[in-house]
């Protein structure tokens, strides 16, 4: 564990012990909500997530064995490993649709994850992209990401609805964003597979997330669209914090170079932490080689 992270786990475990336990209620839930606004995340001690011996057993099997885990702010953070390392019930934990049986899981220092519901940490920032892209294929590339745009999304706010100029004027910015501009009026089932991925992580965007949590983004790409989507991805670095799951060890190496030492990829094996470091350091660890790389 590094000095970082143990630095952090410290803040937020004094943070825990000082916080009223249980669920939110009364003035404390109105108090709380106030916390869930992407501005409101506190990210003084550096740490948009922070996870701490998070443990998830189904049926004996232990999906997550004392994952310990920490993103920085801004940070491209690329997690790698075998089929069942726990790489999907880490995510599934981070947006609430897991509840670990134990552990710790903070969205910067203030907000506990495991105290809200999934469409609470949706709303205080977090944002998931799943493998198989979901997108209204009936509808164009435009009408998807207004769709998407954060709004009131009452039946008669919506019939009422009229975009003005800054609305527009973000569709337009996430439309070049992801390669997808030209094809702005273009009905969504008829896009590849990888422009549907970029609508669906545009889709992403117009919600203004913190953290972005990308599934396997490239799978099924062509090489072009694989590399455009490094690009997109490396441009989004430092404005969200993104975790990106890939097998892909080419798009990884993409995504990961630059820097002194390249940026950190972590190793998942059995539900923790195998390995992490640059992308060279953990490719030239024996452990990682035996279990995922293959020799």
């Amino acid at each position: 564990m590094t000095p970082e992270l143990m630095e952090a786990g410290a803040a937020l475990r004094a943070r825990h012990e000082a916080a009223p336990q249980g669920p939110a209620s009364g003035g404390r839930e109105a108090s709380y909500a106030r916390l869930l606004q992407p501005g409101q995340v506190d990210v003084t001690h550096g740490a948009i997530l922070y996870l701490e011996d998070i443990t998830v057993s189904f049926d004996g099997f232990r999906a997550l064995n004392r994952l310990s885990l920490n993103i920085a702010a801004g940070e491209l953070r690329c997690i790698i490993g075998p089929n069942g390392a726990g790489k999907t019930t880490m995510m599934d934990v981070i947006t609430g649709k897991t509840r670990p049986d134990a552990g710790r899981a903070h969205f910067g220092s203030t907000i506990d994850l495991l105290r809200l519901r999934e469409s609470q940490i949706a709303q205080a920032g977090i944002g998931r992209k799943f493998q198989k892209p979901t997108v209204y294929e009936q509808l164009t590339v435009f009408e998807n990401l207004e769709l998407a745009l954060k709004a009131d999304r009452r039946v008669r706010a919506s019939m009422l609805a009229r975009l003005n100029g800054e609305q527009l004027d973000r569709i337009g910015a996430v439309l070049t964003q992801i390669h997808l501009k030209p094809s702005a009026q273009r009905v969504a089932g008829l896009l590849s597979h990888g422009q549907k991925q970029w609508l669906e992580i545009g889709m992403l965007l117009m919600q203004d997330p913190l953290l972005l949590l990308l599934d396997e983004p490239v799978a099924g790409m062509t090489d072009e669209e694989t590399e455009r989507t490094a690009e997109l991805f490396l441009s989004l670095e430092g404005q969200h914090s993104l975790v990106v799951v890939e097998h892909d060890m080419k798009f990884v190496e993409a995504l990961t170079q630059g820097g002194a030492n390249g940026k950190r990829v972590t190793v998942l094996h059995e539900g923790s932490v195998l390995a992490e470091g640059s992308l060279a350091q953990v490719q030239a660890d024996e452990k990682v080689v035996e279990v995922y790389l293959g020799r």
